[in-house]
This record gives structure tokens, C-alpha cells and sequence, in this order.
């Protein structure tokens, strides 16, 4: 029968697969490598898998099964350190790290009020954020880099449980001087821009979601220029280089190129961009991820 793992060979892995390194690891721990070497080794004799692949030139990568089980026993420590606390007569108040995902065209817009709110509530969590491409962010989230991530829900594949937060219909971006920004009216329809040229937001799955709008539409977009930053589509389009068809809408008409823009409505029926917090599915989300999910519904809830 396989001895029993102890709760500090579970810290001391904790650590390990975050670092991926057993000096770096030592390091942290302040225990000698030989002794945390032994420990791993307990640890996956007492469970009879295989959770490191030790490379010599490039430190340990973790096997799939290390994956699973560095994602599973974040919960548990944290209870286990609860349990110690409520032993102690302590306060149960937040505390340890919490690693945030977003994508980076949404970050400016409602990120920095829920990273305010959610520090003046819990001010021992220690929040990192990480900004990525929505493809990125799910690749984050299944390798255990992030604990929760607010992102669209473009592409999102199988193995995530989320919480929408908001639903943002696309509207068309003009410069000031266009005949149709002139005009008055608030809505336009997008085959009336067809055959003008157009710049748009390149980026993985948002890319997708435009051309179905297209498609929706059916015409075949007059590609100008493509870029990955939401602020240069922006600067362009005030520049008179072609219009846009975007999201998120920034509260100030000038762009960073000086010139302004111009938002219509469409009229069009196409689908709105559903913005989420999301995390791994079959992972038991700590309390700091809870409370982060309920600091974005409340942020979300307040509205601009």
C-alpha cells in the first residue's frame, strides 16, 4: 500500500509546478534541492503517478496528470489553510494570489473598477494580471496560469464553466467627416458602407465573429488594413482610412492620433459579444476566485 502524502509535500508541488524549476523552487521554499527532489519523489510514488518529466538543460515540465493535480489541490490548500485559521481563533479575511486573465482589448474599459473594488475589499489578495488574445487566454486558463479570466466569449471552447456579464451589439465606427456621420442619424445598415474600404480589429476568434457578420450582411468586406490594437482601428478610422465594425464603445470620440470618430448603431440583426468571467470547468474555484467573480457582476451591475 503507497504511503500516504503529507500536506507540506502538497505545498511544497504547489510551488514546484508553478515554477516548473526545483532550484528556483528550493529557493523559494528555503529547503535544500535534494530534499525537495525526495519529496516530489514520495509524492508520486504515494500516488502512483507520474507528474514531472525532468529535462536536464530546461528544468521539469509537468505531465498532464501534474497538470490536473496542480489545478485540483489550489482549493484544498487554501481550505486546509482556512482550517488552521479557524483552529487559531484567526480572521478568515482573503489572502494569497490571484491570477487574472483578459483579453487585451477589453482591459481599459471595466478592469481597472473591478481591480479597485476589489482591493478595498480584500487588500491581503495579491492580483496579477496577465492581458492575452482570447486563444491565448484559454490555453492560460487550461494550464493553470490563470485562476479566472474576463474575456469575450468568441471561440470559447469545452472545459470552461463562465458567468456572462454583459452582451455588446456591434455598432459601426466612422470618421467625423464621412457623409454618413453628418448626416444625423444615429443607425445605418452595413451594406451601405459596401464597397468602402475598412479596417479591422485582427485578432484570434474576434476576427471570425466580424467576417460572420459580414457574411450576415452578404457582402465581402473592402480589407484596408487589419491591426491587433483596438486603439490603432480607432486612429486610423479617424484618419479617413475606412470605417470599422467594433464592440466595445470608449466614452471619448478623439483617438491618439488627435482625430475623432464617429459611432452608429447598426441596424442590421447581427448577434452582440458576450463579455464573460471565466475559469476551468471540474476545478473547484478557491474563494478568491469566487469573490472576484462576484466583484465583476457588481461592477458589471453598476454599469458604466
Amino acid at each position: 500500500m503507497a504511503k500516504p502524502f503529507t500536506l507540506t509535500q502538497l505545498r511544497y508541488f504547489a510551488v514546484v509546478a508553478e515554477l516548473e524549476n526545483m532550484t528556483a523552487a528550493a529557493g523559494v521554499l528555503n529547503v535544500t534541492q535534494p530534499a525537495l527532489s525526495t519529496a516530489m519523489a514520495q509524492l508520486e510514488a504515494s500516488l502512483a503517478t507520474q507528474l514531472f518529466v525532468r529535462q536536464r538543460t530546461r528544468g521539469i515540465r509537468l505531465t498532464p496528470s501534474g497538470k490536473q493535480f496542480a489545478q485540483d489541490i489550489k482549493s484544498f490548500l487554501e481550505q486546509a489553510d482556512l482550517l488552521y485559521e479557524s483552529a487559531r481563533g484567526m480572521a478568515t479575511a482573503l489572502s494569497g494570489e490571484l491570477k487574472v486573465g483578459v483579453f487585451a482589448p477589453l482591459a481599459p474599459f471595466r478592469l481597472p473598477a473591478i481591480l479597485q473594488t476589489f482591493e478595498a475589499r480584500y487588500p491581503a489578495v495579491d492580483v496579477s494580471i496577465v492581458e492575452a488574445d482570447l486563444a491565448r487566454l484559454q490555453e492560460l486558463l487550461l494550464d493553470g496560469q490563470c485562476d479566472v479570466a474576463l474575456m469575450y466569449g468568441l471561440g470559447l471552447g469545452k472545459g470552461f464553466s463562465y458567468k456572462v456579464l454583459e452582451r455588446i451589439p456591434p455598432h459601426v465606427l466612422l470618421h467625423e467627416g464621412h457623409p454618413l456621420a453628418v448626416s444625423g442619424r444615429r443607425e445605418v445598415s452595413l451594406r451601405e458602407l459596401e464597397g468602402e474600404p475598412s479596417v479591422v480589429l485582427d485578432l484570434p476568434h474576434s476576427r471570425e465573429y466580424y467576417e460572420q457578420l459580414y457574411a450576415m450582411a452578404g457582402i465581402v468586406p473592402n480589407v484596408r488594413h487589419r491591426f491587433s490594437g483596438y486603439e490603432t482601428v480607432r486612429s486610423f478610422v479617424a484618419k479617413g482610412h475606412g470605417y470599422a465594425v467594433l464592440n466595445q464603445r470608449l466614452r471619448s470620440d478623439t483617438t491618439y492620433s488627435g482625430g475623432h470618430v464617429v459611432p452608429l448603431g447598426l441596424t442590421d440583426p447581427f448577434p452582440p459579444i458576450e463579455v464573460m468571467v471565466v475559469r476551468p470547468e471540474g476545478v473547484q474555484a478557491t474563494r478568491r476566485v469566487l469573490a472576484f467573480e462576484e466583484t465583476c457582476q457588481l461592477v458589471y451591475d453598476e454599469g458604466p
